[in-house]
């Protein structure tokens, strides 16, 4: 009865069937969260476990019917571990080794050539959540003095049963598409911590609604324009037909609109975390902040011309897990060399998102994007002549510029990203004769020489008092 209903309902809404299945579990969230603030804000946990995980599995049935065995085995494997293993070194790398393993070999054996919505799409989102829970769980048996103040946030001190780990993993706000949270924190919201209200439900109801307001708009944009600009397209002979500035501007719109995809599901379901109490992150100016879940900045989205401020708009929670809080970038400070942390953090999420060969091209495009920009702002600051410049009245029309350079070659690195096989974004790539490779290289060579042209020489006084 199901299935003939959701193939009606995909051919009318002109989506594939995966795709709707995915956005209706996301928005059954909603009466999720309602359910939990309404009827289960005040039972005990065992009762909140059972609800989540069951609702949780409901929905990875739904989407995936058996292959939901892969993340109950993930789970329970990781269980074992924390108990078997207890708080080790040993502990963390085998979680490590396994996790990447069964999400690497699901991968490969369900490898197409295409972007399908399958199991490994939750399940990478889940080897995050169970990698970072071996961590937690070593740090909360190290000396307090020993962890940073993030650490302390996160680290857990006592080991959690195999139905609280259920609950957490597959907590209907964050299963299918994230966001990333820690343990701790699903354990505060279970225990009615996170909420403006002691002793109440949250009064998360209009944040809530705002977020999903936001996401439905970027849904309803992305539905309405993505058929113009499809990804097949640039494997058409028509598109090698068409004029050099044709080809680039048709980059640009096509990432510009493309990205909606995943903003619209990561601020949708950033609704429903904040609805359930899970998006509460304190009191700032006496004001509730509902932010602790938030997977996208959207204004700086919408507004930044610069591609680190893109990255540090998107998929926030990822990166952060990545990069910025304690799970992989600061726990390699024994490499001596930011630069090496850096490339190794991005060599992990290339291979965590998968084994195509373009998510190795679009991350190391981005390395080499965001070390040219550095050194391009560098330069800006430390030049009067540009400093003055970009202080001008002529700004609006930099800005305009620098907008178009930015989208243009942001999408020039999602190009392989989303074509993932070598002989398609080769294709794409030659079309446009890799403009921006030779762009980023030629501003790589030349930045030296521009910084002796435009940056004074420091007289030696200045030089001894800095």
């Amino acid at each position: 009865m199901a299935a003939p209903l959701m193939e009606k309902l995909s051919e009318s809404l002109g989506s594939p069937e995966p795709a709707v299945r995915l956005m209706l579990s996301i928005l059954i969230g909603y009466p999720c969260a309602l359910v939990y603030r309404q009827f289960l804000f005040h039972q005990t946990a065992t009762v909140i476990h059972w609800f989540h995980a069951l609702s949780g599995l409901a929905l990875a049935a739904f989407n995936f019917g058996a292959q939901l065995y892969h993340s109950a085995v993930c789970i329970l494997v990781q269980f074992l571990m924390l108990r078997l293993m207890g708080r080790t070194v040993t502990a963390v790398v085998s979680s490590f080794i396994f996790q990447m393993i069964y999400l690497l070999a699901g991968y490969y054996y369900t490898a197409t050539e295409e972007y399908d919505i399958k199991w490994t799409m939750p399940h990478c989102v889940l080897t995050l959540k169970l990698v970072g829970l071996s961590f937690d769980y070593y740090d909360g048996g190290k000396d307090p003095s020993q962890l940073s103040s993030e650490q302390k946030k996160s680290a857990l001190l006592s080991a959690p049963s195999l139905l609280e780990m259920f609950g957490f993993s597959y907590f209907y706000g964050g299963f299918l598409v994230g966001p990333q949270f820690t343990l701790r924190s699903y354990q505060r919201l279970v225990a009615g911590e996170l909420t403006d209200c002691p002793g109440k439900p949250p009064n998360s109801v209009i944040p809530a609604m705002k977020r999903f307001s936001v996401g439905f708009v970027c849904l309803v944009i992305y539905t309405i324009i993505s058929p113009y600009y499809p990804d097949s397209y640039y494997l058409t002979d028509e598109y090698e037909a068409q004029p050099f500035w044709y080809r680039c501007v048709f980059i640009l719109l096509w990432a510009k609109i493309g990205l909606y995809k995943y903003v619209s599901c990561w601020v949708i379901e950033e609704g429903s975390c904040i609805l359930s109490g899970l998006g509460y992150n304190g009191v700032v100016d006496g004001k509730p902040q509902w932010d602790a879940c938030a997977n996208m900045k959207v204004s700086l989205f919408e507004t930044t011309p610069l591609f680190g401020g893109t990255i540090a708009s998107f998929n926030i929670n990822t990166n952060a897990w990545a990069a910025a809080v304690q799970h992989v970038f600061k726990r390699l400070k024994f490499l001596g060399n930011k630069t090496l942390s850096h490339v190794s953090t991005l060599a992990f999420l290339a291979i965590w998102h998968g084994l195509h060969s373009g998510y190795i091209l679009c991350f190391s495009m981005e390395f080499f994007i965001i070390t040219v920009e550095r050194q391009a702002l560098a330069l800006v600051k430390d030049s009067p002549l540009l400093t003055k410049l970009a202080n001008s009245s002529l700004y609006p029309l930099i800005y305009v510029v620098q907008q178009f350079v930015h989208w243009l070659f942001m999408g020039y690195s999602l190009v392989p990203f989303c074509l993932f096989s070598y002989d398609k974004w080769l294709k794409v790539y030659s079309s446009v004769y890799f403009c921006g490779h030779v762009f980023f290289l030629v501003a790589f060579l030349i930045m030296p020489y521009l910084r002796k042209a435009l940056v004074p020489k420091k007289e030696p006084s200045q030089k001894k008092q800095e």
